[in-house]
Formats: structure tokens, sequence, C-alpha cells
């Protein structure tokens, strides 16, 4: 939704996004690029197609975009979670 809202704002001639997401929980000493290096850790693969007629700039720009959306944001972010029976 982010790459699309800027594409149009931009007018470029994006037809469609598409994005795939797979998630898998990996044990830390198999990730190089991690921090955590104990127990097992949340990774989330994920694709994104873009359709139009759209130049290597631009599609490296929505590229850019996309790790700006809110929700990957908030997924890259420390999260602390707060519950409260009601």
């Amino acid at each position: 939704m982010t790459i699309a809202l800027y594409a149009r704002r931009k007018e470029w001639p994006l037809t469609g996004v598409t994005v795939r997401l797979r998630h898998s929980r990996v044990h830390a000493a198999d990730c190089a690029e991690c921090e955590t290096k104990e127990g097992l850790l949340d990774r989330i693969e994920r694709e994104i197609a873009l359709d139009g007629d759209l130049s290597e700039e631009q599609r490296t720009r929505a590229l850019e975009i996309a790790d700006k959306c809110p929700v990957h944001r908030t997924l890259t972010s420390e999260i602390n979670i707060r519950t409260q029976l009601v």
C-alpha cells in the first residue's frame, strides 16, 4: 500500500504491487546478520513484485519505500507488549 501511494503521488506507471511473505523460526546461531546469537528467531521473507513500466531507478526507490512502511517499521523495531485481563 505504501509503495502504491508513493508511486501514485510521483505519477509512476505502476499498475500493481504483489507482496508475498513467508514466516519461519530459525536458530539464532544460523543467522549471521542477526544481533541475537541464542535461541530461536522469527524470520520473515518478503517478495515484492512490481507491475508496470518502471525504470530501474523507480524499482530501487520502491524497495526503499517498502522499508519505510509503518508495518515494516513496527516489525523491525523493539516491541513491548503489555497485556491486561479485563
